[in-house]
């Protein structure tokens, strides 16, 4: 398998950037959606306005000479609009770039936890401390590490197994990881996830209004992220999901230690059986 090579370059946001950037994506969103909305309104009002003053007119001429007036009436607000849209659309293009490329750095709870314990002196001693533990050590201080929350302690057992044959590591980084940021990564992926079908939709609806026809390629890549956001669902649930949900309400709740600790078992009982 080749080494994964670092993507460099990329900005950093911290997960209050990409909070911040969501709530302004949100923002800027409504604003344009306003814009449309308040456009359709006065195309309203002036087609009803045309339809009444053209009553007189013999009904198969009605249609044609209100759909002109109201066509141009529409186009004259496109075009004073769109000083205020492009602003807006520029402004979340920027945004879900920016997101999408510091998107590098959320890839999974390991790379975030690694992280945020790089340069503990605490870290580096108990790298030190289990640099020659044995699988059956490993396995107990992993179970301990998640059940106290100790992240120093699961990001050096993470680098140690990680020097491990892969069948011969007594525990699952990505398991452990996830005791402490899975929550946290969860939140941040959807966010993310979030800011991309938030401006596409709106460029959607700038290209429907601006030429009348949307784009199909883009309207796939929004129903796409869509069932995205459903799949990470780390802001709740519904529809199917819900449903799921209330079907295993009577069982218990697994707690981050249980979950780690099964896994261990897991893996235990199984090298036993080999």
């Amino acid at each position: 398998m080749p080494a994964p090579t670092a993507k460099l370059g990329a900005p950093f946001l911290s997960p209050t950037d990409i909070r911040l950037a969501m709530t302004k994506v949100a923002a800027n969103r409504n604003k344009h959606q306003n814009i449309l909305s308040r456009i359709r309104q006065q195309v309203d009002a002036r087609r009803a306005e045309i339809e009444r003053s053209v009553s007189g007119l013999d009904q198969k001429d009605r249609p044609a000479v209100v759909n002109k007036v109201v066509s141009g009436r529409r186009a004259e607000l496109i075009r004073e609009t769109q000083e205020p849209r492009l602003l807006l659309t520029r402004e979340l293009e920027q945004l879900r770039q920016t997101v999408k490329a510091a998107a590098v750095h959320y890839e999974s709870p390991v790379q975030m936890l690694m992280r945020d314990t790089i340069g503990s002196e605490q870290r580096s001693r108990y790298m030190q401390q289990i640099a020659h533990s044995g699988p059956a050590e490993l396995a107990s201080l992993a179970a301990y590490a998640a059940a106290t929350g100790n992240k120093d302690l699961s990001a050096a057992l993470i680098s140690r197994v990680s020097d491990l044959p892969r069948a011969e590591r007594p525990f699952s980084a990505a398991e452990l990881a996830d005791v402490h940021f899975g929550e946290l990564h969860r939140e941040l992926s959807q966010a993310m996830v979030e800011v991309e079908r938030r401006v596409l939709e709106c460029l959607q609806e700038e290209q429907e209004a601006a030429t009348g026809k949307g784009n199909a390629q883009r309207a796939v890549e929004i129903a796409m992220l869509k069932k995205r956001e459903q799949q990470i669902g780390a802001y709740g649930l519904d529809g199917e999901d819900e449903d799921q949900e209330q079907d295993g309400a009577a069982e218990e709740p697994t707690e981050p230690e249980d979950k780690i600790t099964a896994g261990l078992r897991a893996r235990r009982e199984g090298s036993a059986a080999d």
